[in-house]
């Protein structure tokens, strides 16, 4: 069990670093070429758009045909996507040039998705030893692939500035390539594999607690995507930073706060039931997120602010302590949620949920940042993460983990 683990969590490893070096590849070369913070956000689309239906789908197939195809599946797309990217044609106009990049991007958010779900499915599968294994194991799988995201923004950055755009993607497809290789050989084909919904109503058939913290979920990740994914990124180049300056700050932050999420155990009172004092944590921790881009909207509104990009970059790093927990917390509670049976499948739902609020974040960021600058970037985060912390309180402390599971010698 334990080797199923690691494989599949340094599997994830590299998958994540490509798709954080994407993002910054794309973010960064288009912006250079003059598209407005807008379209920016437009060519993100369809990539969280795919994703709501890509969760779905991948938890559904990752329970009837198991974890090991799925992920090959998500990595055959990403590499098909990273290759279309790469044929771009700069004598294109720009509507072509948008829609040819939508739907690669398209691809690789169904790539991404599916190799999420099946990944965070098999944590639920390997895992055996009841809730304070499986915080451990959600906690570090989560924290280490989001550091390893951060270091995706960082090599993004240097490989558009290094080799361009074009063969920074060729570069990435190999390394996914060695990866799919490597998974099809290690991993048993029948892991994760078991009884899937036989018809629409049964798959979207949750329980409260999981379409509850799906809800929480939409708001939480929409509440950062809205200022992180465009406005942040546009406003400290607009400030004077350089790509490499902005992707390498944006990796500093994605790293430090996967780090914060593998130690969230530590920040989280245990109780052997697995709910009962995580669900009033995840209440306390979302209030303290929802207060930081409050403050920041404020002191950005204060005249005299000299350098507000560093008033954005120490908010930011406020900002991830709490992210971090809230966000390992979710990612925990989903799987005491998940039922033990179509765990793959609830985890895919919960998913397309969190892809969901991706896509308004996005929407919103570019909205905002055009309209309303950063300000308006920060103001519309901080209503979604009040109606996060809202629906905190109406999550439930008594389904999820067996009692069997949430034996105290278990932790």
């Amino acid at each position: 069990m334990v080797r199923n683990y690691l494989i599949v969590t340094a599997s994830y490893w590299g998958f994540t670093l490509v798709d954080g070096a994407l993002r910054m590849l794309v973010l960064f070369h288009f912006f250079r070429l003059g598209y407005t913070p807008f379209t920016l956000a437009f060519l993100f689309l369809l990539y969280e758009a795919a994703g709501i239906g890509a969760n779905l789908a991948g938890g559904y197939f990752a329970s009837r045909f198991g974890i090991p195809r799925m992920l090959a599946v998500g990595q055959i797309l990403q590499i098909a996507g990273l290759l279309m990217l790469s044929a771009l044609d700069p004598g294109w106009g720009a509507a072509a040039s948008v829609a040819w990049v939508v739907i690669a991007q398209g691809i690789a958010g169904v790539a991404k998705d599916l190799t999420k779900t099946a990944s965070k499915s098999a944590i639920k599968a390997t895992s055996a030893e009841g809730s304070g294994q499986l915080f451990r194991w959600v906690a570090w799988f989560t924290g280490s692939k989001n550091a390893m995201k951060g270091i995706g923004f960082f090599v993004g950055g240097l490989l558009l500035d290094l080799v361009g755009f074009s063969h920074a993607l060729w570069m990435m497809a190999a390394l996914l390539g060695v990866i799919f290789v490597a998974g099809l050989l290690l991993l048993p084909s029948q892991l994760g594999k078991a009884k899937s919904s036989k018809t629409i109503g049964e798959l979207f058939g949750k329980s409260r607690g999981v379409n509850l913290l799906a809800a929480a979920r939409i708001f939480m990740f929409g509440a950062r995507d809205v200022w992180f994914v465009v406005g942040l990124p546009v406003f400290l180049y607009a400030n004077g930073w350089s790509f490499l300056e902005v992707g390498g700050f944006l990796a500093a932050w994605t790293i430090a706060y996967g780090g914060v999420q593998a130690i969230a155990p530590a920040l989280v009172s245990r109780s052997t039931d697995g709910l009962s004092r995580e669900v009033p944590a995840a209440r306390v921790w979302a209030a303290i997120l929802a207060a930081v881009p409050i403050a920041l909207a404020v002191i950005l509104q204060t005249a005299g602010v000299g350098r507000p990009d560093l008033v954005l970059v120490i908010g930011l790093a406020l900002f991830g302590l709490p992210f971090a927990v809230n966000s390992s917390q979710h990612s925990y509670l989903i799987l005491a949620y998940a039922g033990s049976e179509k765990a793959a499948e609830d985890v895919g739902f919960y998913y397309a949920a969190n892809a969901v609020g991706r896509l308004l974040g996005i929407i919103l960021s570019g909205v905002l940042y055009q309209v309303a600058g950063m300000t308006g970037c920060l103001a519309g985060s901080a209503v979604m993460l009040l109606l996060c912390w809202l629906i905190t309180f109406l999550l439930p402390t008594n389904e999820g983990l067996s009692p069997a599971q949430a034996r105290p010698g278990a932790r």
